[in-house]
């Protein structure tokens, strides 16, 4: 039997942080990579990379994952787009997009998924959240039509009961527990089975370490998490504020109406200008587009639709189960 090829781009949630194995951090795609195939039948190499944004993924990422030529592609990235001053979301609509035809073109499985506001899930006041909201609902819009464009295996994964659950994510609530990462990979994993794409056992979704105790979580919000917020800070927060205002006069003359409606325009504007994608290698995207689109949102788990709502090297790593 062949063996499958696994690479995983993207930034600290695909890096697995949240879900600590001893020394390393291991995450929801590690977690997948085993239910792929047969043991010994996987290899799994993560190139995603803490605070990467989809500049990372397509300038540096992408070119090592093609020199790879993996079966599958995980694409998992955005939140860090929305946590910058620099937020563009007609440039996060291009490089997505090129990340995604080169992929496509040699015919690799893609991986994608929306995901949560990271505004509601840090609890911030209403002016604070709603800015970023409308960002990642303008990112998670552009991931699933583009997920569409291309025939990705995509989850839906920008809310739902499920990611209300306390208890999967870790002290910061920007990133999963380990609990929370096995809850990305079996859903992942019964989309992909569901496509015929993953023939292993399903990850487990009950946790192999204990809960990390509260001083212990503390402790790593006082040390790593802090840095995380100064630095979030002297980026975003003066544009992040000037945003709260705006909302606020908004929300004062009763025209809130308006910003979501540039914000969905920008993103109508950005689709609208991209090219034809190209065909994979060897054959007609169209086939294999729609193997994988029928599953979408086909898993039996909650889900809904997008619109709601540094290493030097990376490892290769052969699953052995």
């Amino acid at each position: 039997m062949r063996s499958v090829h696994f690479v995983a781009l993207g930034d600290s949630l695909t890096e697995g942080v949240g879900d600590p194995a001893g020394d390393v951090w291991r995450g929801w795609a590690a977690l997948l990579a085993g239910g792929l195939a047969e043991a010994g039948q996987v290899e799994f190499t993560n190139l995603a990379v803490s605070g990467a944004q989809t500049r990372d993924v397509l300038e540096r990422q992408t070119p090592a994952g093609l020199e790879l030529r993996p079966d599958l592609v995980s694409v998992v990235i955005g939140v860090n787009d929305t946590l910058r001053h620099t937020f563009d979301i007609h440039a996060v609509t291009t490089r997505l997009d090129e990340v995604y035809a080169a992929f496509t073109r040699q015919g690799t499985t893609l991986l994608t998924a929306c995901l949560p506001d990271p505004g509601a899930m840090l609890g911030l006041p209403g002016a604070l959240a709603r800015p970023l909201a409308r960002r990642q609902r303008a990112v998670n819009e552009v991931v699933h039509s583009l997920s569409d464009r291309y025939g990705a295996v995509h989850l839906h994964a920008s809310g739902g009961t499920w990611l209300t659950d306390r208890a999967l994510w870790s002290a910061d609530r920007l990133h999963p527990g380990e609990r929370g990462h096995r809850q990305l990979a079996v859903r992942f994993h019964a989309l992909l089975a569901d496509a015929g794409l993953a023939t292993g056992r399903p990850p487990s979704p009950e946790p192999e370490f204990p809960t990390p105790s509260r001083s212990a979580s503390l402790l790593w919000l006082a040390t790593a998490g802090t840095g995380w917020v100064a630095r979030r800070c002297t980026d975003l927060l003066p544009q992040l504020m000037r945003l709260a205002a705006n909302e606020l006069r908004h929300r004062a003359w009763g025209t809130s109406s308006r910003l979501d409606l540039h914000a969905s325009a920008a993103v109508s504007e950005a689709l609208a200008a991209l090219s034809t994608p190209d065909q994979p290698e060897g054959g007609s995207a169209d086939a294999g587009a729609q193997r994988r689109r029928t599953a979408t949102n086909r898993t039996g788990v909650p889900g809904t639709a997008c619109a709601a709502a540094g290493r030097s090297a990376a490892p290769t790593t052969a699953i052995t189960g």
